[in-house]
Protein backbone atom coordinates (compact mmCIF):
# COMPACT_ATOMS: atom_id res chain seq x y z
CA UNK A 1 0.00 0.00 0.00
CA UNK A 2 1.44 3.05 -1.03
CA UNK A 3 1.88 6.06 1.56
CA UNK A 4 -0.46 8.56 1.18
CA UNK A 5 0.55 11.68 0.12
CA UNK A 6 -1.92 15.68 0.54
CA UNK A 7 -3.20 17.04 -2.58
CA UNK A 8 -0.97 20.44 -1.20
CA UNK A 9 2.41 18.65 -1.50
CA UNK A 10 1.53 15.65 -4.50
CA UNK A 11 0.51 18.90 -6.62
CA UNK A 12 3.05 21.60 -5.86
CA UNK A 13 4.54 23.17 -8.73
CA UNK A 14 7.70 22.02 -10.06
CA UNK A 15 7.92 24.69 -12.93
CA UNK A 16 6.44 28.38 -13.17
CA UNK A 17 3.73 27.36 -15.53
CA UNK A 18 2.62 25.18 -12.83
CA UNK A 19 1.90 27.90 -10.40
CA UNK A 20 -1.81 29.53 -10.02
CA UNK A 21 -2.63 32.80 -10.08
CA UNK A 22 0.49 34.64 -10.01
CA UNK A 23 1.27 35.09 -13.84
CA UNK A 24 2.75 38.67 -13.97
CA UNK A 25 5.22 38.03 -10.62
CA UNK A 26 6.88 34.14 -12.58
CA UNK A 27 6.36 36.10 -15.50
CA UNK A 28 8.88 38.98 -14.21
CA UNK A 29 10.97 35.96 -12.60
CA UNK A 30 11.55 34.32 -16.40
CA UNK A 31 12.50 37.97 -18.26
CA UNK A 32 14.91 38.13 -15.66
CA UNK A 33 16.59 34.74 -15.75
CA UNK A 34 16.39 34.95 -19.56
CA UNK A 35 18.50 38.16 -19.77
CA UNK A 36 20.74 37.20 -17.14
CA UNK A 37 19.46 40.27 -14.82
CA UNK A 38 19.49 38.57 -11.33
CA UNK A 39 19.52 41.08 -8.17
CA UNK A 40 21.18 39.91 -5.22
CA UNK A 41 18.02 39.59 -2.60
CA UNK A 42 14.17 38.84 -3.15
CA UNK A 43 11.43 39.34 -0.87
CA UNK A 44 8.75 37.40 -1.64
CA UNK A 45 5.71 38.93 0.43
CA UNK A 46 1.88 37.64 0.66
CA UNK A 47 -0.82 35.88 2.65
CA UNK A 48 -0.47 32.46 3.26
CA UNK A 49 -0.64 29.67 0.65
CA UNK A 50 -0.10 31.79 -2.61
CA UNK A 51 2.90 30.41 -3.48
CA UNK A 52 5.64 32.23 -2.24
CA UNK A 53 7.74 29.49 -1.33
CA UNK A 54 6.89 27.32 -3.94
CA UNK A 55 7.97 30.02 -6.31
CA UNK A 56 11.52 30.77 -4.56
CA UNK A 57 12.10 27.33 -4.98
CA UNK A 58 11.79 26.97 -8.96
CA UNK A 59 13.84 30.69 -9.37
CA UNK A 60 16.88 28.76 -7.22
CA UNK A 61 16.27 25.26 -9.87
CA UNK A 62 15.89 27.80 -12.58
CA UNK A 63 19.03 29.89 -12.45
CA UNK A 64 21.15 26.42 -11.18
CA UNK A 65 19.60 24.32 -14.02
CA UNK A 66 21.97 22.74 -16.61
CA UNK A 67 19.58 22.49 -18.99
CA UNK A 68 17.47 25.35 -18.71
CA UNK A 69 14.87 26.32 -21.59
CA UNK A 70 12.19 29.36 -21.49
CA UNK A 71 13.77 30.07 -18.48
CA UNK A 72 11.97 26.69 -16.30
CA UNK A 73 13.92 24.24 -14.88
CA UNK A 74 14.28 21.27 -16.57
CA UNK A 75 14.03 19.18 -13.43
CA UNK A 76 16.11 16.17 -15.35
CA UNK A 77 19.47 17.23 -15.07
CA UNK A 78 21.53 16.48 -11.92
CA UNK A 79 21.33 20.05 -9.85
CA UNK A 80 17.38 20.11 -10.43
CA UNK A 81 16.96 16.71 -8.89
CA UNK A 82 19.64 16.96 -6.55
CA UNK A 83 17.55 19.53 -5.39
CA UNK A 84 13.94 17.47 -5.87
CA UNK A 85 15.37 14.89 -3.44
CA UNK A 86 16.97 17.22 -1.03
CA UNK A 87 20.56 16.39 -1.52
CA UNK A 88 21.48 19.73 -2.97
CA UNK A 89 24.78 21.70 -2.31
CA UNK A 90 23.75 24.64 -3.79
CA UNK A 91 20.38 25.83 -2.74
CA UNK A 92 19.76 26.48 1.47
CA UNK A 93 16.37 26.86 3.17
CA UNK A 94 16.12 28.17 6.42
CA UNK A 95 13.02 28.57 8.79
CA UNK A 96 13.55 31.82 10.80
CA UNK A 97 10.75 30.83 12.36
CA UNK A 98 12.71 28.22 14.55
CA UNK A 99 16.26 29.51 13.54
CA UNK A 100 16.07 33.16 14.49
CA UNK A 101 19.11 34.38 16.95
CA UNK A 102 21.74 36.34 15.51
CA UNK A 103 24.44 32.73 16.05
CA UNK A 104 22.07 32.16 13.40
CA UNK A 105 22.61 34.22 11.11
CA UNK A 106 26.23 33.66 11.76
CA UNK A 107 26.40 30.47 11.04
CA UNK A 108 24.55 31.67 7.18
CA UNK A 109 26.88 34.12 6.80
CA UNK A 110 30.62 32.03 7.18
CA UNK A 111 28.59 29.48 4.67
CA UNK A 112 28.04 31.71 1.71
CA UNK A 113 32.08 32.36 2.42
CA UNK A 114 32.38 28.72 0.49
CA UNK A 115 31.33 29.15 -3.47
CA UNK A 116 29.55 26.15 -5.09
CA UNK A 117 31.12 23.11 -5.95
CA UNK A 118 28.40 22.58 -8.61
CA UNK A 119 26.15 25.05 -10.75
CA UNK A 120 26.80 28.72 -10.80
CA UNK A 121 24.75 30.45 -7.79
CA UNK A 122 24.61 29.25 -3.78
CA UNK A 123 20.61 30.14 -3.17
CA UNK A 124 19.70 30.97 0.53
CA UNK A 125 15.99 30.79 1.37
CA UNK A 126 14.67 32.48 4.34
CA UNK A 127 11.15 31.52 5.42
CA UNK A 128 9.13 33.46 7.52
CA UNK A 129 11.98 35.94 7.94
CA UNK A 130 9.92 38.52 9.95
CA UNK A 131 10.28 36.28 12.57
CA UNK A 132 14.03 37.08 12.93
CA UNK A 133 15.36 39.20 16.01
CA UNK A 134 16.30 42.28 15.67
CA UNK A 135 20.62 41.66 16.12
CA UNK A 136 19.59 38.56 13.75
CA UNK A 137 18.85 41.32 11.22
CA UNK A 138 21.48 43.83 11.73
CA UNK A 139 23.90 40.74 11.34
CA UNK A 140 22.41 40.43 8.08
CA UNK A 141 22.31 43.84 6.95
CA UNK A 142 25.71 44.13 5.54
CA UNK A 143 25.85 40.70 3.73
CA UNK A 144 22.67 41.09 2.38
CA UNK A 145 23.64 44.36 0.52
CA UNK A 146 27.25 43.19 -0.70
CA UNK A 147 27.08 39.48 -0.93
CA UNK A 148 29.28 37.12 -3.04
CA UNK A 149 28.88 37.33 -6.52
CA UNK A 150 27.74 33.60 -6.21
CA UNK A 151 25.09 34.46 -3.07
CA UNK A 152 21.35 35.57 -4.11
CA UNK A 153 18.87 35.82 -1.02
CA UNK A 154 15.49 34.78 -1.58
CA UNK A 155 13.36 36.15 1.69
CA UNK A 156 9.78 34.99 2.20
CA UNK A 157 7.09 36.77 4.69
CA UNK A 158 3.76 36.75 5.10
CA UNK A 159 4.16 40.23 7.27
CA UNK A 160 5.58 42.78 5.45
CA UNK A 161 4.63 45.28 7.25
CA UNK A 162 7.41 43.95 10.46
CA UNK A 163 10.46 43.71 8.19
CA UNK A 164 13.07 46.29 8.77
CA UNK A 165 12.80 49.34 6.30
CA UNK A 166 16.83 48.72 5.77
CA UNK A 167 16.24 45.11 4.77
CA UNK A 168 13.26 46.56 2.26
CA UNK A 169 15.63 48.78 0.99
CA UNK A 170 18.69 46.08 0.06
CA UNK A 171 15.73 43.68 -1.92
CA UNK A 172 13.60 43.63 -4.67
CA UNK A 173 10.13 43.00 -3.48
CA UNK A 174 7.66 40.77 -5.15
CA UNK A 175 4.03 41.00 -3.44
CA UNK A 176 2.18 37.56 -4.21
CA UNK A 177 -1.50 38.28 -4.59
CA UNK A 178 -4.41 36.27 -2.84
CA UNK A 179 -5.46 33.50 -5.38
CA UNK A 180 -8.79 34.39 -7.22
CA UNK A 181 -12.03 32.17 -6.56
CA UNK A 182 -12.04 31.63 -10.07
CA UNK A 183 -8.40 30.32 -10.38
CA UNK A 184 -8.69 27.69 -7.20
CA UNK A 185 -11.76 26.36 -8.73
CA UNK A 186 -10.10 25.17 -11.99
CA UNK A 187 -6.85 24.07 -10.17
CA UNK A 188 -9.30 22.06 -8.50
CA UNK A 189 -11.55 21.03 -10.99
CA UNK A 190 -8.18 19.58 -12.40
CA UNK A 191 -7.02 17.44 -9.26
CA UNK A 192 -10.80 16.21 -9.11
CA UNK A 193 -10.42 14.99 -12.80
CA UNK A 194 -6.91 13.35 -11.88
CA UNK A 195 -7.58 12.13 -8.60
CA UNK A 196 -10.84 10.50 -10.20
CA UNK A 197 -13.15 12.73 -7.58
CA UNK A 198 -16.96 13.69 -8.81
CA UNK A 199 -17.02 17.47 -7.21
CA UNK A 200 -20.15 19.82 -8.36
CA UNK A 201 -19.54 23.23 -9.38
CA UNK A 202 -20.94 24.48 -6.50
CA UNK A 203 -19.05 22.65 -3.57
CA UNK A 204 -15.53 24.07 -5.04
CA UNK A 205 -17.26 27.29 -4.96
CA UNK A 206 -17.97 26.93 -0.97
CA UNK A 207 -14.06 25.54 -0.55
CA UNK A 208 -12.61 28.54 -2.70
CA UNK A 209 -14.50 31.02 -0.74
CA UNK A 210 -13.67 29.07 2.57
CA UNK A 211 -10.14 29.23 1.51
CA UNK A 212 -10.19 33.13 1.23
CA UNK A 213 -7.39 33.53 -1.00
CA UNK A 214 -5.42 30.80 0.10
CA UNK A 215 -4.26 27.97 -2.62
CA UNK A 216 -2.76 25.75 -0.01
CA UNK A 217 -6.17 26.01 2.51
CA UNK A 218 -8.27 24.88 -0.42
CA UNK A 219 -6.65 21.50 -0.72
CA UNK A 220 -6.68 20.68 2.73
CA UNK A 221 -10.15 21.23 2.89
CA UNK A 222 -10.69 19.38 -0.77
CA UNK A 223 -8.53 16.60 1.06
CA UNK A 224 -10.72 16.65 3.95
CA UNK A 225 -14.23 16.34 1.65
CA UNK A 226 -12.86 13.68 -0.67
CA UNK A 227 -11.99 11.32 2.57
CA UNK A 228 -15.54 12.56 3.90
CA UNK A 229 -17.39 11.89 1.15
CA UNK A 230 -15.94 8.82 -0.20
CA UNK A 231 -15.03 10.70 -3.84
CA UNK A 232 -17.98 12.26 -4.25
CA UNK A 233 -18.19 15.78 -2.85
CA UNK A 234 -21.80 17.58 -3.29
CA UNK A 235 -22.75 21.07 -2.43
CA UNK A 236 -24.59 19.51 1.11
CA UNK A 237 -21.81 17.68 2.13
CA UNK A 238 -19.36 20.34 2.17
CA UNK A 239 -21.89 22.63 3.79
CA UNK A 240 -21.94 19.99 6.47
CA UNK A 241 -18.43 19.27 6.46
CA UNK A 242 -17.39 22.84 6.90
CA UNK A 243 -20.38 24.13 8.83
CA UNK A 244 -20.99 27.01 5.98
CA UNK A 245 -24.55 28.43 6.05
CA UNK A 246 -26.54 27.25 3.36
CA UNK A 247 -26.64 30.69 0.89
CA UNK A 248 -30.14 29.72 -0.02
CA UNK A 249 -31.43 31.08 3.10
CA UNK A 250 -29.94 34.50 1.85
CA UNK A 251 -31.52 34.47 -1.10
CA UNK A 252 -35.27 33.71 0.59
CA UNK A 253 -34.77 35.96 3.24
CA UNK A 254 -33.83 38.94 0.91
CA UNK A 255 -36.81 37.77 -1.23
CA UNK A 256 -39.47 38.10 1.58
CA UNK A 257 -38.08 40.92 3.10
CA UNK A 258 -38.57 42.94 -0.15
CA UNK A 259 -42.69 42.24 -0.40
CA UNK A 260 -42.50 42.88 3.28
CA UNK A 261 -42.86 39.19 4.76
CA UNK A 262 -42.25 39.16 7.94
CA UNK A 263 -43.10 36.46 9.32
CA UNK A 264 -41.53 34.48 6.85
CA UNK A 265 -38.40 36.33 7.77
CA UNK A 266 -38.48 35.58 11.46
CA UNK A 267 -39.00 32.02 10.99
CA UNK A 268 -36.42 31.85 8.58
CA UNK A 269 -33.90 33.11 11.27
CA UNK A 270 -35.24 30.91 13.36
CA UNK A 271 -34.26 28.04 10.69
CA UNK A 272 -30.86 29.40 11.09
CA UNK A 273 -30.48 29.62 14.68
CA UNK A 274 -31.64 26.29 15.12
CA UNK A 275 -29.37 25.09 12.87
CA UNK A 276 -26.48 26.20 15.61
CA UNK A 277 -24.84 28.85 13.71
CA UNK A 278 -24.64 32.30 15.75
CA UNK A 279 -26.18 35.70 14.97
CA UNK A 280 -23.44 37.39 14.64
CA UNK A 281 -22.39 35.01 12.02
CA UNK A 282 -25.65 35.04 9.97
CA UNK A 283 -25.66 39.05 9.66
CA UNK A 284 -22.00 38.69 8.40
CA UNK A 285 -23.10 36.78 5.75
CA UNK A 286 -26.83 38.65 5.10
CA UNK A 287 -24.34 41.87 4.69
CA UNK A 288 -21.90 40.47 2.47
CA UNK A 289 -24.55 38.50 0.26
CA UNK A 290 -26.32 41.95 0.16
CA UNK A 291 -22.90 43.32 -1.01
CA UNK A 292 -22.93 40.79 -3.89
CA UNK A 293 -26.20 41.44 -4.73
CA UNK A 294 -26.13 44.86 -5.30
CA UNK A 295 -22.83 44.70 -7.13
CA UNK A 296 -24.66 42.16 -9.74
CA UNK A 297 -27.29 44.74 -11.13
CA UNK A 298 -24.59 46.24 -13.14
CA UNK A 299 -22.43 44.23 -15.69
CA UNK A 300 -19.42 46.34 -14.82
CA UNK A 301 -19.64 45.70 -11.16
CA UNK A 302 -20.20 42.25 -11.78
CA UNK A 303 -16.63 41.16 -12.04
CA UNK A 304 -16.34 42.31 -8.26
CA UNK A 305 -18.10 38.74 -7.41
CA UNK A 306 -15.60 36.42 -6.33
CA UNK A 307 -17.84 33.43 -6.80
CA UNK A 308 -18.40 30.86 -9.87
CA UNK A 309 -20.03 31.82 -12.86
CA UNK A 310 -23.27 29.76 -12.10
CA UNK A 311 -23.53 31.40 -8.66
CA UNK A 312 -23.15 34.89 -9.81
CA UNK A 313 -26.36 33.83 -12.46
CA UNK A 314 -28.37 33.76 -9.54
CA UNK A 315 -26.99 36.52 -8.24
CA UNK A 316 -28.19 38.16 -11.42
CA UNK A 317 -31.62 37.14 -11.25
CA UNK A 318 -32.01 38.27 -7.51
CA UNK A 319 -30.50 42.06 -8.69
CA UNK A 320 -33.35 42.28 -10.92
CA UNK A 321 -35.82 41.20 -8.89
CA UNK A 322 -34.85 44.06 -6.29
CA UNK A 323 -34.67 47.90 -6.42
CA UNK A 324 -30.91 49.82 -5.45
CA UNK A 325 -32.33 51.81 -3.58
CA UNK A 326 -33.91 49.05 -1.00
CA UNK A 327 -30.80 47.22 -1.05
CA UNK A 328 -29.09 50.08 0.15
CA UNK A 329 -31.06 51.02 2.59
CA UNK A 330 -31.06 47.39 3.78
CA UNK A 331 -27.34 47.05 3.83
CA UNK A 332 -27.10 50.37 6.05
CA UNK A 333 -30.11 48.84 8.18
CA UNK A 334 -27.54 45.64 9.05
CA UNK A 335 -24.60 47.62 9.19
CA UNK A 336 -26.11 49.58 12.10
CA UNK A 337 -27.45 45.77 13.46
CA UNK A 338 -23.24 44.71 13.53
CA UNK A 339 -22.53 47.52 15.13
CA UNK A 340 -25.10 47.74 18.43
CA UNK A 341 -24.93 43.81 18.47
CA UNK A 342 -21.50 43.78 19.52
CA UNK A 343 -22.87 45.90 23.55
CA UNK A 344 -26.44 44.62 23.09
CA UNK A 345 -27.74 42.48 26.14
CA UNK A 346 -30.73 40.74 24.06
CA UNK A 347 -28.40 39.94 21.00
CA UNK A 348 -31.17 37.83 19.25
CA UNK A 349 -33.55 41.01 19.59
CA UNK A 350 -31.33 43.25 18.18
CA UNK A 351 -31.23 41.71 14.81
CA UNK A 352 -35.06 40.28 14.79
CA UNK A 353 -35.51 44.16 14.90
CA UNK A 354 -33.28 44.64 12.10
CA UNK A 355 -34.71 41.80 10.10
CA UNK A 356 -38.33 43.52 10.86
CA UNK A 357 -36.99 47.39 9.75
CA UNK A 358 -35.87 45.29 6.22
CA UNK A 359 -39.31 44.42 5.97
CA UNK A 360 -40.47 47.63 6.31
CA UNK A 361 -38.20 49.40 4.19
CA UNK A 362 -40.88 49.70 0.96
CA UNK A 363 -43.62 50.75 3.17
CA UNK A 364 -41.61 53.66 4.34
CA UNK A 365 -40.59 54.54 1.51
CA UNK A 366 -44.23 54.93 0.16
CA UNK A 367 -45.34 56.48 3.19
CA UNK A 368 -42.61 59.17 2.76
CA UNK A 369 -43.65 59.61 -1.14
CA UNK A 370 -47.40 60.21 0.11
CA UNK A 371 -45.92 62.85 2.62
CA UNK A 372 -44.17 64.71 -0.12
CA UNK A 373 -47.11 64.95 -2.41
CA UNK A 374 -49.36 66.03 -0.07
CA UNK A 375 -46.32 67.97 1.23
CA UNK A 376 -46.33 69.59 -2.98
CA UNK A 377 -50.32 69.98 -2.71
CA UNK A 378 -50.53 72.30 0.68
CA UNK A 379 -47.36 74.11 -0.79
CA UNK A 380 -49.83 74.46 -3.95
CA UNK A 381 -52.38 76.15 -1.86
CA UNK A 382 -50.21 78.45 -0.03
CA UNK A 383 -49.40 79.82 -3.13
CA UNK A 384 -52.62 80.11 -4.19
CA UNK A 385 -53.98 82.02 -0.87
CA UNK A 386 -51.17 84.63 -1.14
CA UNK A 387 -52.11 85.37 -5.10
CA UNK A 388 -55.36 85.75 -3.78
CA UNK A 389 -54.27 88.28 -0.61
CA UNK A 390 -52.90 90.43 -3.14
CA UNK A 391 -56.07 91.22 -5.05
CA UNK A 392 -56.99 94.93 -3.88
CA UNK A 393 -60.42 96.22 -2.98
CA UNK A 394 -62.08 98.34 -5.34
CA UNK A 395 -60.56 102.42 -5.36
CA UNK A 396 -64.35 104.01 -4.78
CA UNK A 397 -67.20 102.56 -2.82
CA UNK A 398 -70.24 101.77 -4.40
CA UNK A 399 -73.35 104.26 -3.79
CA UNK A 400 -75.69 103.00 -1.41
CA UNK A 401 -78.56 101.10 -2.55
CA UNK A 402 -81.85 102.76 -2.87
CA UNK A 403 -84.85 102.24 -1.07
CA UNK A 404 -87.68 100.03 -3.18
CA UNK A 405 -90.81 99.09 -2.38
CA UNK A 406 -91.64 95.64 -1.95
CA UNK A 407 -91.98 93.46 -5.17
CA UNK A 408 -94.51 90.61 -5.19
CA UNK A 409 -92.85 87.52 -5.08
CA UNK A 410 -92.07 85.93 -8.95
CA UNK A 411 -91.51 82.27 -9.23
CA UNK A 412 -87.95 81.78 -10.90
CA UNK A 413 -86.52 79.14 -12.47
CA UNK A 414 -84.14 76.98 -10.81
CA UNK A 415 -80.68 77.51 -12.40
CA UNK A 416 -77.99 75.07 -11.52
CA UNK A 417 -75.60 75.91 -9.31
CA UNK A 418 -71.73 76.59 -9.90
CA UNK A 419 -69.54 74.12 -8.14
CA UNK A 420 -67.69 75.60 -6.02
CA UNK A 421 -63.97 76.10 -5.55
CA UNK A 422 -62.45 73.83 -2.73
CA UNK A 423 -61.91 75.61 0.17
CA UNK A 424 -58.69 76.71 1.03
CA UNK A 425 -57.25 76.00 4.87
CA UNK A 426 -56.08 79.43 6.23
CA UNK A 427 -52.21 80.17 7.44
CA UNK A 428 -52.97 79.78 11.10
CA UNK A 429 -50.63 81.91 14.09
CA UNK A 430 -49.00 80.49 16.68
CA UNK A 431 -47.15 81.31 19.54
CA UNK A 432 -43.42 80.29 20.67
CA UNK A 433 -44.89 78.29 23.41
CA UNK A 434 -47.31 76.03 20.91
CA UNK A 435 -43.87 75.52 18.95
CA UNK A 436 -41.95 75.10 21.71
CA UNK A 437 -44.78 71.64 22.23
CA UNK A 438 -45.30 71.04 19.02
CA UNK A 439 -41.76 70.33 18.26
CA UNK A 440 -41.08 68.03 21.84
CA UNK A 441 -43.84 66.14 20.12
CA UNK A 442 -41.61 64.99 17.67
CA UNK A 443 -39.69 62.97 20.23
CA UNK A 444 -41.93 59.88 20.37
CA UNK A 445 -41.70 59.39 16.32
CA UNK A 446 -37.47 59.02 16.93
CA UNK A 447 -37.86 57.19 19.71
CA UNK A 448 -35.47 54.52 18.14
CA UNK A 449 -32.91 56.70 16.52
CA UNK A 450 -30.79 57.72 19.36
CA UNK A 451 -29.35 60.21 17.56
CA UNK A 452 -32.01 62.03 16.17
CA UNK A 453 -33.63 62.05 19.40
CA UNK A 454 -30.68 63.84 21.16
CA UNK A 455 -30.53 66.62 18.08
CA UNK A 456 -34.09 67.33 18.25
CA UNK A 457 -33.57 67.54 22.24
CA UNK A 458 -30.35 69.90 21.87
CA UNK A 459 -31.69 72.11 18.84
CA UNK A 460 -34.92 74.16 19.14
CA UNK A 461 -36.11 76.15 15.66
CA UNK A 462 -36.98 80.24 15.96
CA UNK A 463 -39.63 81.76 13.79
CA UNK A 464 -38.25 84.14 11.07
CA UNK A 465 -39.28 87.28 9.61
CA UNK A 466 -42.63 85.56 8.43
CA UNK A 467 -45.04 83.70 10.23
CA UNK A 468 -44.31 80.91 7.65
CA UNK A 469 -40.65 80.33 7.94
CA UNK A 470 -38.69 78.31 10.96
CA UNK A 471 -34.83 78.73 11.30
CA UNK A 472 -32.92 76.08 12.99
CA UNK A 473 -29.41 76.24 13.88
CA UNK A 474 -27.27 73.02 13.93
CA UNK A 475 -23.83 72.20 15.01
CA UNK A 476 -22.16 70.52 11.98
CA UNK A 477 -23.25 69.19 8.57
CA UNK A 478 -23.89 65.95 9.74
CA UNK A 479 -26.54 66.99 11.97
CA UNK A 480 -27.83 69.23 8.56
CA UNK A 481 -27.91 66.50 6.70
CA UNK A 482 -29.58 63.84 9.07
CA UNK A 483 -32.45 66.02 9.49
CA UNK A 484 -33.08 66.87 5.86
CA UNK A 485 -32.87 63.29 5.43
CA UNK A 486 -36.47 63.13 8.34
CA UNK A 487 -37.32 66.46 6.84
CA UNK A 488 -40.81 65.37 5.24
CA UNK A 489 -41.73 63.35 8.80
CA UNK A 490 -40.74 66.41 10.73
CA UNK A 491 -42.47 69.40 8.40
CA UNK A 492 -45.62 67.10 8.27
CA UNK A 493 -45.98 67.03 12.11
CA UNK A 494 -45.52 70.78 12.43
CA UNK A 495 -48.19 71.62 9.98
CA UNK A 496 -50.54 69.29 11.26
CA UNK A 497 -49.97 70.39 15.27
CA UNK A 498 -49.74 74.54 14.43
CA UNK A 499 -52.48 74.37 11.97
CA UNK A 500 -50.62 76.04 9.32
CA UNK A 501 -50.17 74.22 5.96
CA UNK A 502 -47.77 76.97 4.76
CA UNK A 503 -44.77 76.48 7.30
CA UNK A 504 -41.05 75.48 6.41
CA UNK A 505 -37.67 74.94 8.11
CA UNK A 506 -34.47 76.18 6.91
CA UNK A 507 -31.77 74.62 8.55
CA UNK A 508 -28.45 76.02 8.76
CA UNK A 509 -24.74 75.76 10.03
CA UNK A 510 -24.10 77.58 13.38
CA UNK A 511 -20.79 79.36 12.92
CA UNK A 512 -19.39 79.94 16.08
CA UNK A 513 -15.76 81.46 17.81
CA UNK A 514 -13.76 78.40 18.92
CA UNK A 515 -12.08 80.84 21.24
CA UNK A 516 -15.11 81.77 23.00
CA UNK A 517 -15.22 78.18 24.25
CA UNK A 518 -15.10 77.24 28.02
CA UNK A 519 -13.24 74.41 29.22
CA UNK A 520 -11.80 74.81 32.93
CA UNK A 521 -14.21 76.08 35.16
CA UNK A 522 -12.99 79.24 35.65
CA UNK A 523 -13.50 80.02 31.92
CA UNK A 524 -17.11 78.79 32.12
CA UNK A 525 -17.58 81.02 35.29
CA UNK A 526 -16.67 83.65 33.41
CA UNK A 527 -18.43 83.17 30.26
CA UNK A 528 -21.90 82.69 32.40
CA UNK A 529 -20.28 86.66 34.19
CA UNK A 530 -20.31 87.75 30.92
CA UNK A 531 -23.88 86.65 29.59
CA UNK A 532 -25.71 87.29 33.04
CA UNK A 533 -24.31 89.90 35.62
CA UNK A 534 -26.62 89.10 38.06
CA UNK A 535 -24.23 85.64 38.69
CA UNK A 536 -21.62 87.94 40.26
CA UNK A 537 -23.69 89.80 41.98
CA UNK A 538 -24.86 86.07 43.73
CA UNK A 539 -21.25 85.09 43.82
CA UNK A 540 -20.47 88.45 45.74
CA UNK A 541 -23.47 88.26 47.96
CA UNK A 542 -23.34 84.50 49.07
CA UNK A 543 -19.47 84.70 48.99
CA UNK A 544 -19.36 81.89 46.75
CA UNK A 545 -16.00 79.98 45.58
CA UNK A 546 -14.84 77.60 42.49
CA UNK A 547 -13.96 74.26 44.77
Amino acid sequence: MENYIVSARKYRPTTFRDVVGQEALTETLRNAIKQNHLAHAYLFCGPRGVGKTTCARIFAKAINCEQAQAAEPCNRCESCMAFNDGRSFNIHELDAASNNSVDDIRNLINETRIPPQTGRYSVYIIDEVHMLSASAFNALLKTLEEPPSYVIFILATTEKQKIMPTILSRCQVFDFNRISTDDIIRHLQYIAQQEGIEATDEALNVVAEKADGGLRDALSIFDQLAAFSAGHISYEKTLDVLNVLDSQYYFDIIDMAYQGDVNGVMLRFNDVLMKGFDAAYFVSGLMQHMRDVLMAKDSATLVLLSTAETVKFRYQQQAQSVSAKWLFDALSTMNDCDIAYRTAKNKRLTVEIALMKMCLLNEAEGSTQRDNQEAEVRSQRAEVRGQMSEVKSPAHPLPPKAEVMPQPKVATPQVPKMPQMPTIPQVSSFSSDQLFRAWAGLLPLFKEEARMKAMLQEHMPTMGDQPTALQLKVANSLQKKQLQKHMPTILAHLKKTLGNDALTLHVEVEEYDRSQVAYTAEEKLKLMEQKNPEVLKLKEVFKLQLE
